[in-house]
């Protein structure tokens, strides 16, 4: 009697624990709406955050920043730092695999890290940073640099996924990008680009109980107002950038949840001194502080975000390290544009051009008509291209715009060193149009500097360089709307508008 009531308590445990194992299964397709295509899966030519969002998907670091914006272990266990902060000593994860089965190990990231410093790599400065990495064993190695940098971590999270090599070698570069292969959450399904991308669950994946949903779709809708319809008549699950109207205009609908927060990103109008803009009236400062005084910040945030948002009084926000509290904003001062344009020699103005992309920020193509305008009114005569934004990132990268071009850069550090290098570190960055010798000294200050209160300090002097000498026309730091199917639970945006999916589950 005991042996029966044994094997029925045994049978009984076994059919338990294989329905939880069940329940525990990925479930569920998840459908999200990306602003644009992405230009690139492959993370180190990613132009923009649908193409990071897009692509993180597929892929691990080793070291990766959670939802509180700590740092936490990833394919690295656990690390240690030398005393004069130039050595990391990583030890690596055991029996990890990649989608197409190789193992994940020393050699793996080794070679990760010698592709990521090829130079046509839109992001190489961000591998480059790691001088050397040397093999202890296939799990322990050491990353070392030439001098320390504070923000070494942060930047291994969000720019080095790690790659297979003995994938990359048979398929190729353009191999890889056609289909490419990683250790994260979701593998590569299906891309039939401007139309879907679909992923689904890795179920080798090495976090257990992860990725919860059995799929996920992305899908680019470039229009606002097409993306609002998709989340209120249930074909998407997930939509972002919408206007505030948009947001509005869902509150009440039933199973949609809207989400509105501050974004630690700058919208903003690039002078170029590299390439198009050389010797041209903008390479004078009076010319870009006029530029700067014409333009009503306040009137195009009040008429376009219905006052959501926050004049730019340089390219730090307030949540920054070393925000500068001292400085304001320009302001509205025509007048005051027309005397600094006279002052310069320019009394009657002159003719530029600028560029703008279409579809990837919410209202950006109506602020840069607003912009055009502006100028106007003090006597520049701004010739306006709006074009597709995979062209205009290309060209961008290239350096291949106009004099002037406008954009947006977020942040996901908490400080700006990635935004102000990206966008102001002439040659060497990708999508830098701009290059001024008390810039660079300052930053390569800051980017060796471990002392936070010493790191505030040199941002809060660049911040009151950068508004006598400004290297753009500064916009706004906006709020950004999103809105959420009801069934949707666990997705957590964050300021970067950056989020990671392997956490989110789908209610029945």
């Amino acid at each position: 009697m005991m042996k029966q009531m044994i094997r029925i308590l045994a049978v009984f445990s076994l059919v338990f624990f294989m329905a939880g194992t069940a329940m525990a299964q990925p479930k569920g397709t998840l459908r999200v709406a990306l602003t644009s295509s992405p230009n690139s899966l492959d993370l180190c030519y990613g132009a923009d955050r649908n193409a990071s969002n897009a692509g993180w998907r597929l892929y691990n670091s080793l070291v990766v920043v959670n939802d509180d914006g700590m740092i936490e272990p990833a394919l690295a266990e656990s690390w240690t730092v030398s005393q004069d902060g130039k050595v990391y000593t990583m030890k690596l994860r055991h029996g990890v695999k990649f989608h197409n089965g190789e193992d994940f190990n020393a050699d793996q990231v080794i070679f990760s890290w010698n592709r990521g410093k090829g130079k046509d790599v839109t992001w190489r400065k961000k591998w480059d940073i790691v001088k050397e990495i040397e093999k202890i064993d296939d799990f322990t190695i050491k990353l070392k640099l030439d001098a320390p940098s504070p923000l070494l971590l942060r930047q291994i999270s969000y720019f080095w996924n790690i790659v297979p090599q003995g994938y990359l070698k048979e398929v190729g570069e353009d191999g890889f990008v056609n289909h490419p292969v990683g250790t994260g959450p979701f593998r590569f399904v299906e891309w039939k680009k401007g139309d879907r991308l679909v992923y689904e669950a890795n179920p080798d994946y090495w976090e257990p109980g992860k990725p919860k949903v059995a799929k996920v779709i992305f899908r680019p809708i470039g229009e606002s107002a097409t993306r609002m319809a998709a989340v209120k008549t249930g074909e998407m699950d997930i939509v972002s950038r919408l206007s505030s109207e948009e947001a509005a205009m869902l509150n009440g609908v039933p199973n949609v949840k809207v989400v509105a927060y501050p974004v630690d990103r700058v919208f903003y109008i690039t002078f170029n001194n590299l390439t198009s803009g050389k010797g041209l009236p903008t390479e004078n400062p009076l010319v870009r502080q006029a530029m700067n005084y014409a333009v009503d910040i306040d009137a195009i945030i009040d008429a376009l975000f219905n006052g959501n948002g926050k004049p730019l009084t340089g390219f730090f926000v307030s949540s920054n390290l070393g925000y500068n509290t001292q400085l304001k904003p320009f302001g509205y001062y025509p007048e005051k544009a027309k005397a600094l344009l006279k002052e310069a020699g320019y009394p009657d103005g002159f003719k530029i051009e600028m560029a703008a992309p279409t579809g990837a920020y919410s209202q950006f193509e109506q602020v840069c008509e607003a912009i055009q305008g502006y100028l106007a009114d003090v006597g520049i005569d701004m010739k306006l291209t709006l074009m597709e934004s995979g062209k205009y990132w290309e060209l961008e990268a290239k350096k291949e715009l106009p004099p002037m071009f406008g954009d947006s850069w977020s942040c996901r550090e908490g400080e700006p060193l990635e935004r102000l290098e990206g966008t102001l570190g002439g040659f060497k960055q990708s999508y830098s149009a701009w290059s001024d010798p008390k810039i660079d000294e300052v930053l390569g200050k800051v980017a060796i500097m471990p002392d936070e209160k010493e790191r505030a300090e040199l941002y809060k002097e660049l911040q009151k360089y950068m508004q006598d000498n400004p290297p753009f026309i500064y916009l706004y730091q906006p709020m950004t709307f999103e809105a959420i199917s009801t069934k949707v639970k666990n997705y957590r945006p964050r300021a970067a508008e950056d989020y990671y999916l392997k956490n989110v589950s789908l209610e029945d």
